[in-house]
């Protein structure tokens, strides 16, 4: 690692939205319009990863990042452009991982769940909703992040029961198959379905963690004056 922090461009398809990805940091990412907007965001959110960070044990290499360095542009597909988030894979994306490179991202992406399940125990049970009404609750975002692991994991060959969310040890039992699938197929040179190692290690980070700073900013706990 270098004090600069690695940083791809994911263009969709018709201009319309740009996503900068962090791809030595699974889950930092954020989209805009332009690729300067992207990268502002991304900076922006560089300080709320910082915990993540810390929880992986990586505090101090996080820290002493000191710029961003633009390493590749690729195109993205229609999603990326309706949704402003990264569905496509870069080169990085599809390298084969040495085991240690491996277990530093399932640290990080463990991180990203131990982050998520620390937001959802503090933050209310209602949060505010948008303009228009619309919006999950708290436990609704927690089951809709499930469902989609869920979901993945189909892609590891890891079949996990409907009723895992409801239990500690449920959802554990979950959080180390996905892992210990993604080690297996690591191992074997294979790909979870139609998607890199990488790329579902990025994206299950993104998915828990985007959904976690979603909880912090629509909490309605009252805070102290």
């Amino acid at each position: 690692m270098t004090s600069n922090m690695r940083v791809t461009l994911e263009i969709g398809p018709k201009g319309k939205k740009v996503v900068a990805v962090a791809p030595d940091w699974p889950g930092l990412a954020r989209g805009a319009t332009t690729d300067e907007a992207a990268l502002t965001r991304l900076r922006a959110y560089v300080p709320r990863y910082a915990p993540v960070a810390k929880l992986a044990g990586m505090e101090a290499a996080f820290a002493s990042i000191t710029d961003i360095d633009m390493v590749e542009r690729y195109p993205g597909t229609g999603s990326t452009d309706f949704w402003g988030i990264s569905f496509a894979f870069s080169s990085i994306d599809q390298q084969r991982m040495s085991d240690d490179a491996l277990e530093r991202e399932l640290a990080l992406l463990r991180a990203c769940w131990t982050f998520f399940d620390e937001v959802h125990d503090r933050v209310s049970a209602e949060l505010r909703k948008g303009p228009r009404g619309g919006g999950r609750d708290r436990d609704q975002i927690a089951r809709h992040i499930f469902a989609n692991e869920r979901d993945w994991a189909k892609g590891l060959g890891v079949q996990t029961p409907d009723d895992a969310l409801l239990t500690s040890e449920g959802l554990n039992t979950h959080r180390d198959a996905y892992c210990h699938a993604i080690r297996d197929y690591n191992a074997q040179g294979k790909m979870a379905g139609k998607w890199p190692l990488r790329y579902l290690i990025r994206h299950t980070a993104f998915h828990a963690l985007d959904h976690a700073w979603e909880m912090e900013d629509k909490d309605l706990t009252a805070k102290p004056e």
